[in-house]
């Protein structure tokens, strides 16, 4: 794993400890029971008026969802995500079904995803999440109706052995993590 950052602040290991391989195991099996905790913590995260506009699509390795949103990956994605444990596809409604605009859906999938990669860290698995995917052809491949997209798309498993990642992504593997200062997050009012 790439070694934890230097922080500004302490924050709670999970959050440290949160990072985004490409390396997944080939062989590791994950089963809905195993992702139960992180649906769960998905499941709890905020959410405007208690709309709750999230869903997800679970595919696990071999099955037809994972076939199906591996198919939608772009080819830079697919290469390395076709490892991991488990593919799922976030989905934010967004129009309720009297067709009214929910601007805010995005924004709570995005939470909710958040929830679920660090509880994800908690129980020990690893997260990446991607927007290089066709979301077109995935909505039509879960049959999605038109008040529904897929924002994004996440991989969920355990390390694997970055030497057997192309070389270009081993290079990117080993980078150190890292993440804007402070003073470029925080903009205006106080600042760090």
């Amino acid at each position: 794993m790439t070694p934890t950052p230097d922080h500004s602040f302490d924050i709670h290991p999970p959050l440290a400890d949160r990072w985004s391989p490409r390396a997944y195991s080939h062989t590791h099996v994950l089963t809905k029971d195993d992702l139960g905790p992180c649906f769960e913590a998905a499941r709890w995260s905020a959410s405007s008026g208690n709309s709750q506009p999230w869903s997800f699509a679970l595919g696990l390795r071999g099955d037809d969802t994972f076939a199906a949103i591996l198919g939608s990956l772009a080819e830079g994605n697919a290469v390395w995500a076709q490892h991991a444990s488990a593919l799922v596809a976030n989905i934010a409604q967004l129009t309720t079904a009297e067709g009214k605009s929910q601007s805010h859906a995005v924004y709570d999938l995005g939470q909710s995803v958040a929830h679920f990669s660090v509880q994800a860290t908690v129980e020990g698995l690893v997260v990446h999440q991607m927007g290089g995917f066709d979301a077109d052809q995935l909505g039509a491949a879960l049959q999605l109706d038109p008040s529904h997209a897929v924002i994004s798309v996440m991989t969920v498993g355990v390390i694997g052995d970055p030497a057997e990642l192309p070389e270009k992504l081993r290079e990117r593997e080993a980078l150190p993590r890292m993440r804007k200062p402070l003073s470029d997050v925080v903009t205006h009012g106080v600042r760090y």
